[in-house]
């Protein structure tokens, strides 16, 4: 059994930072991709910044040039760090990942959220 529990969440007010951190705990042999995706009120969920194994991230263009997706593999934990928030920022930030058990089969976990509410 996997969990993983998000952390970081808050108010802010606009302009100000947030660090979210997802914890990945439980039968973990290996983590392929570790995600942050938001759903903000009356809106889908959305992907806002991946990283692979090797570090490689993407951004949504929203994301881009305010936030940083980073891992700690040691540690089973990926962070996303908020910069100059707006308040379209607002929404449920969700942690996701694929990991990988000991068979080598690969399943796709989620967070339960964290509130991000960014004031003008």
């Amino acid at each position: 059994q996997v969990h993983l529990v998000e952390s970081g969440g808050g108010l802010v007010q606009a302009g100000g930072s947030l660090r979210l951190s997802c914890v990945a705990s439980g039968t973990v042999f290996s983590i392929d991709l570790m995600a942050w995706h938001r759903q903000a009120p009356g809106n889908q969920r959305e992907l806002v910044a991946q990283v692979d194994s090797g570090g490689g991230a993407d951004y949504a263009d929203s994301a881009k040039g305010r936030f940083t997706i980073s891992r700690d593999n040691a540690k089973n934990t990926v962070y996303l760090q908020m910069n100059s928030l707006k308040p379209d920022d607002t929404g449920v930030y969700y942690c996701n990942a694929l990991i990988r058990d000991w068979t080598s089969r690969v399943r796709d976990y989620w967070g339960q959220g964290t509130q991000v509410t960014v004031s003008s």
